[in-house]
């Protein structure tokens, strides 16, 4: 291989010289006060990097080393940093390949460097390429070191070989091994671009698209977000923790009184209170596992609440206990514990680990912690989300799509009187409510008609639901469970029949859609994202109705998380001129940013104006990005 060792800014000019397509990578080390801990060497906050290799064509790369503790490196690498980001990073007429694009994004956002597009980020096409006839590739899947064995035949030198249990910087970089295991990341970084790219004209020319203009450039603002992380006011939930445990205690003690020595556990599920519930007092089985044993899950323990309220009422109030119990410990076990473990020791802050690529609709998803799953405002009781606090002098600023996803429904399905509510600025949950309750727009709206909550609930749960085939006893389930409303069955039938009736583009697209994904096997977004439903024409009727929903959840849902990427990428081009913005979360349909106080409305209009930007040539309805800005993440005002 033509690997090379350089540390002479002049070789290093000489050798991206004219090229348009650059691969490269960094080598990381931790600093001096993390070097005992594990992992640090990935994290931005507690490591540095040692070096950084190059590859412009196959078989060939330098590695330019920064900071190696042996051996030479190249003189004052500030001011090679200051010639790459002029001549490479921010050069938006090369094309920067890197494996895992999001880490090295991150150590160069640590030095004040935003990577420009155009960029390519290997791993992110390794999981829209497939690995067999309908299975995309995994994270898991997507390795270089897993990937260049299965696809150039060639076993690339193993870290922990070549570094014996040393870190990367106390290697010699003149050390032809250090050399050659620098270089071959950059090295195969860069013929997978060919390759994934040979494979994407061959088989899936859009899935190329995506990764090029939606996912590359989402991964660069993932490595963004990653190293700005959110601020936890961790004395608060200290506290929160003291009176996490007080409470359970107390509700220990109640239940105690009620069932006596009855071991519930951590969570009530255990054996010994199954069997006092079912064999003790003789309870109805309302619900079974999957294995066809006595429930004692959150929705059997409100049906037998329910059963109990007409015929044993002297229970209620242990099943009203059950539940808070369940509900504290899950605070207290996810959320409590749960983010305090997960506080980086150098800043002070959670930076969570958020995955582009973590759902097949192509929905962000996260770990360590899980911070999509925050309780919601209105089902916040400890206020875990004002734990979230801004720095100093700075504010917390959200801007959530509204209704994205019917929006895209309203785009696709072509019903007149959603593409009118939508494009007059209407509230489709209003209309939705007229729909099924026959009365007026303005009479659903008002908010202070008697009936004006629980309706809304309904059209919402209705919206969401009947745009991916819910059926009638769904849709009372989800009343029951999600918003604690008892419906008839009768009732959801007649809802869910006037809402199609309502809006008769509805059903038509649902079949057609059906069809179509019957048909080819497949179901996609409108960029071109693909989805393999193999079950779609299954015999077993739960597997094909399964299948038939993913491919009317896919095209919405999924073409509604290009429209986040999308705009991911727009702010991603102008962060070099507004530094002061910094990216923090993404949820679902939102993003979440810290931002100077008295800088709350430029930057509210600016990113407003970004998201709401249309994301593709054909989309016709208009989006809404609404602004809320505060002290903390739970208390935000809205604009």
């Amino acid at each position: 291989m033509g690997y090379e060792c350089v540390t002479a800014l002049g070789k290093i000019k000489e050798y991206l010289a004219g090229a348009a397509v650059v691969a490269f990578d960094f080598e990381t080390s931790p600093l001096e006060g993390y070097r005992a801990e594990e992992r640090a060497a990935l994290d931005a906050h507690k490591a540095e990097i040692t070096g950084v290799s190059f590859s412009v064509s196959e078989g060939s790369g330098i590695y330019v080393p920064f900071r190696h503790r042996v051996g030479r490196n190249i003189r004052k690498p500030e001011a090679v940093m200051e010639y790459l980001q002029a001549a490479l990073f921010g050069n938006v007429e090369v094309i920067k390949i890197a494996h895992n694009l999001s880490f090295e994004s991150m150590f160069l956002y640590a030095l004040g460097v935003v990577v420009q597009a155009p960029v390519y980020d290997t791993i992110a096409a390794a999981q829209l390429t497939l690995k067999s006839g309908t299975a995309f590739r995994g994270l898991s899947d997507s390795g270089l070191k897993t990937l260049v064995p299965l696809l150039f035949g060639v076993e690339l030198p193993d870290f922990r070989t070549v570094t014996d249990g040393r870190f990367f910087d106390e290697l010699s970089p003149q050390d032809g091994e250090t050399v050659r295991y620098a270089c071959a990341d950059s090295d195969y970084a860069l013929r997978l671009y060919y390759l994934f790219n040979d494979w994407f004209d061959r088989y899936l020319p859009r899935h190329r698209f995506l990764v090029e203009q939606v996912e590359s450039p989402t991964a660069v603002f993932c490595g963004i977000m990653r190293y700005n992380g959110l601020v936890l006011d961790q004395a608060a939930m200290e506290e929160r923790q003291r009176e996490a445990d007080g409470r359970i205690a107390e509700i220990r003690e109640e239940i105690a009184f009620l069932i006596g020595d009855v071991n519930i556990g951590a969570n009530a599920s255990t054996s010994a209170f199954k069997n006092y519930l079912y064999k003790d007092l003789g309870l109805p089985v309302l619900k079974t596992t999957a294995k066809y044993q006595e429930a004692a899950d959150d929705e059997a323990m409100i049906l037998l609440a329910d059963w109990c309220r007409e015929n044993r009422p002297e229970l209620v109030r242990l099943f009203e206990l059950v539940q808070e119990y369940r509900r504290i410990g899950k605070i207290r076990s996810t959320y409590l514990d749960g983010y305090l473990r997960h506080v980086n020791q150098a800043t002070g802050r959670i930076h969570p680990d958020l995955m582009p690529l973590g759902t097949e609709t192509g929905r962000f998803s996260a770990r360590n912690p899980n911070l999509q799953n925050m309780p919601r405002k209105g089902s916040d009781p400890v206020g875990i989300r004002r734990l979230f606090v801004a720095p100093p002098g700075c504010a917390v600023m959200e801007l959530d799509y509204s209704q994205v996803e019917l929006r895209v429904g309203a785009f696709y399905c072509r019903d007149g009187k959603m593409l009118e509510t939508y494009r007059g600025g209407g509230d489709i949950h209003a209309q939705t409510t007229s729909v099924i309750y026959h009365i007026p727009v303005e009479q659903a709206a008002d908010k202070n008609g008697a009936d004006y909550k629980e309706r809304r609930i309904i059209a919402k749960n209705c919206n969401f639901g009947v745009f991916y085939g819910l059926f009638p006893r769904g849709l009372q389930k989800t009343l029951k469970f999600k918003a604690g409303l008892d419906t008839p069955l009768s009732d959801c039938e007649n809802i869910i029949a006037n809402l199609k009736a309502g809006y008769p583009q509805l059903s038509r697209w649902q079949e057609a859609t059906k069809r179509q994904a019957a048909a080819r096997r497949y179901s996609e977004t409108w960029l071109g994202r693909r989805r393999y439903l193999p079950g779609i024409v299954s015999q077993d009727w739960g597997k094909k109705s399964f299948a038939e929903r993913c491919a009317m959840n896919t095209p919405i849902q999924g073409t509604a998380a290009d429209i986040i990427k999308l705009a991911m990428g727009r702010i991603v081009a102008v962060l070099p001129e507004y530094p002061w913005i910094q990216p923090v979360l993404t949820v679902h349909d939102s993003l979440v940013f810290y931002v100077p106080e008295e800088k709350v409305e430029e930057a509210g209009r600016l990113i407003k104006g970004l998201m709401e930007r249309r994301p593709f040539a054909e989309f016709d309805v208009p989006l809404v990005a609404e602004v809320a800005a505060g002290v903390n993440y739970g208390e935000m005002d809205e604009w």
